[in-house]
């Protein structure tokens, strides 16, 4: 069988997206995924409602740096479907983290995990949903901590909205301004009034994660947090490759939701 393998290689190579070869993901870009969860909300500008209530708290695993930006975009937009058994598990698990502070915020009640819809543009050359297999392995981690989660595919992208790729913050907001709806089933599958968790594969400026937040709001659903694969750091950050910062920033609903 070694030859078939070999051939079978050198037909089909396989590579981590970090460029390492003969593995599907290498044990250095999985371990820059395998730690706790940390608050990143603090460098995201476009989350400031600036109308005095706090940012949704947002948890992410890491930055948006180095490797892990070329394991995304390998996962998002190159075709490495194969990387939901890397990036799936990785965000259970700190789903699972974050559980504890979640169910002592909700007192029992029951959560609603929303994926951050795609733009129609992005969903057709992809063929599929990426963030909505997060959100699944969001919603199983809450389930092992003993949450009472589901998951509610609740929102669409209304228009022809570019992709945020390569847009300033400014040009995010602009963007994003009005572009996020609510669909009749998920109206129907959220309710009157529902506590919800969104999850996205990457905070940037943070207008993705606002503008699904307002629709949530008009609809009449609360938004607690959120969950993230990676975080873009600040600037000065970046540079040091330095850790993101803990936030002892609170959720609307009033309770310290630090990790």
């Amino acid at each position: 069988m070694q030859p078939v393998r070999e051939l079978v290689r050198l037909l089909l190579p396989v590579a981590c997206p970090c460029g390492e070869l003969d593995v599907r993901w290498c044990a250095r870009c999985a371990a820059l995924l395998a730690g706790p969860p940390v608050r990143a909300e603090r460098g995201a500008p476009r989350l400031d409602r600036l109308d005095g209530v706090q940012p949704v708290p947002v948890w992410a695993l890491t930055p948006y740096t180095g490797p892990v930006r070329d394991v995304v975009v390998h996962w998002k937009d190159r075709g490495r479907a194969d990387l939901d058994r890397l990036l799936a598990p990785a965000l259970r698990r700190a789903a699972d983290r974050v559980g504890p502070v979640l169910a002592a915020a909700l007192g029992g009640a029951p959560v609603a995990v929303v994926p951050v819809p795609s733009t129609g543009a992005a969903r057709r050359a992809r063929s599929r949903e990426p963030v909505t297999v997060l959100a699944r392995a969001v919603t199983r981690g809450l389930h092992d901590a003993g949450v009472r989660a589901r998951l509610v595919p609740a929102l669409a992208r209304r228009g022809a909205g570019r992709d945020q790729v390569g847009l300033g913050a400014r040009a995010r907001g602009r963007n994003l301004a009005g572009s996020v709806r609510m669909t009749r089933r998920g109206a129907k599958a959220l309710g009157e009034s529902s506590v919800c968790i969104l999850v996205d594969d990457v905070l940037t400026t943070g207008a993705t994660l606002a503008a699904v937040e307002r629709a949530l709001e008009h609809a009449g659903h609360d938004v607690l947090g959120a969950t993230v694969l990676a975080a873009t750091p600040p600037p000065a950050q970046e540079a040091s490759q330095a850790r993101l910062p803990r936030s002892d920033a609170c959720g609307k609903t009033g309770q310290n939701l630090k990790v």
